[in-house]
C-alpha cells in the first residue's frame, strides 16, 4: 500500500513539473525577439517624443515602437538620451535600438543599421513672425542659424555660405534663442516645428517657404542587429493592418503618405 502511494506521489510530482515547464515556455518562448529591448529616445522631440509631468513618455514614435513590439513579441524599455549621444550609444551596443526622428542617411548607414522607413519628413526654416527678410534657402546666406547638435539640420546648415551656426541640445533651446533675437532662423524638422506652432507651444514663430529636404526616419540599430528583421516585419504589419494609419492620424490629424519599402 505504501509503495502504491509513493508511486502516485512520484506521478503527481512529475505532472506538476511538466505543467510548470509548459507554463514557463508560454511566458518565455524560445524566440530571440521575445524579450525586453532597450530603446534609446530623446524626449524633447515633440510630438514624436514627449515626457509628461509624471515622467512618462508619449508621442508618435513611442506609440509606434510599442505597437511594433506588440506585433514582434517583445517588450520595450525606453532610455532617455540627448539626441547627439544616440548614435555613439548604438555603436557601443549599450542599447538595442533607437527611435527619435532619426533620418536615414548614407553617412549614418556606414556605422549603424536602420529599419525600413517609418516616417516621411523634411527640414524647414523657422523665423520670427516679424521677419520679412528670410523667404527661402537663398535668404539664409550670411545669416545666424540655430540647429540641433547631430541633426540633419546641422549638416544642412553647413552647406549655406557665410553663415554663423549656433548648436543646441534640443528644440526648446534653439527656438528660445530665435525668439530672443540671438539668431535669425532655425533649421529643424518641419513636422515637429509645425506641430508646436499649431498647438500654441511656439508663439511668435512661423515656417517659411517649402521644405528644404525630403527625408525618411528609420528605427536605428547596431550593425548586424538580430532584431532588424522582427522590427521590419512589425512595421510592415502595422502598415497593412491599418494601425499605422491610426497612430499617424492621432498625432497629425491627416492621412499618412506612402512609404517606400527601403
Amino acid at each position: 500500500m505504501k509503495l502504491i502511494n509513493f508511486k502516485w506521489q512520484q506521478l503527481i510530482l512529475s505532472l506538476g513539473c511538466l505543467l510548470l515547464i509548459i507554463a514557463c515556455q508560454s511566458l518565455y518562448p524560445n524566440n530571440p525577439d521575445a524579450k525586453s529591448l532597450k530603446v534609446a529616445t530623446d524626449p524633447t522631440f515633440v510630438p514624436f517624443e514627449i515626457q509628461t509631468a509624471s515622467g512618462n513618455l508619449e508621442g508618435f514614435d513611442i506609440d509606434l515602437m510599442n505597437a511594433i513590439a506588440k506585433v514582434a513579441g517583445f517588450a520595450v524599455q525606453f532610455e532617455s538620451l540627448p539626441f547627439d549621444g544616440i548614435i555613439s550609444t548604438l555603436q557601443a551596443k549599450r542599447v538595442d535600438a533607437a527611435i527619435s526622428g532619426i533620418t536615414i542617411t548614407a553617412e549614418r548607414l556606414k556605422t549603424i543599421a536602420f529599419s525600413r522607413p517609418y516616417f516621411k519628413a523634411g527640414l524647414a526654416i523657422a523665423v520670427r513672425e516679424d521677419n520679412q527678410n528670410i523667404k527661402d534657402f537663398n535668404s539664409l546666406k550670411g545669416k545666424k542659424i540655430a540647429v540641433q547638435i547631430g541633426s540633419t539640420g546641422a549638416d544642412f546648415a553647413k552647406t549655406i555660405p557665410n553663415t554663423k551656426i549656433s548648436t543646441f541640445n534640443s528644440g526648446p533651446e534653439f527656438f528660445q534663442d530665435l525668439l530672443n533675437g540671438n539668431v535669425d532662423a532655425v533649421i529643424s524638422d518641419a513636422f515637429a516645428t509645425l506641430y508646436a506652432i499649431k498647438n500654441g507651444k511656439l508663439k511668435g514663430i512661423r515656417v517659411v517657404a517649402d521644405f528644404l529636404t525630403e527625408e525618411y526616419y528609420g528605427i536605428a540599430m547596431p550593425k548586424n542587429s538580430p532584431h532588424l528583421d522582427a522590427i521590419n516585419k512589425g512595421i510592415a504589419s502595422l502598415l497593412s493592418n491599418g494601425n499605422y494609419k491610426q497612430i499617424y492620424q492621432k498625432w497629425f490629424k491627416v492621412e499618412p503618405p506612402q512609404l517606400p519599402d527601403s
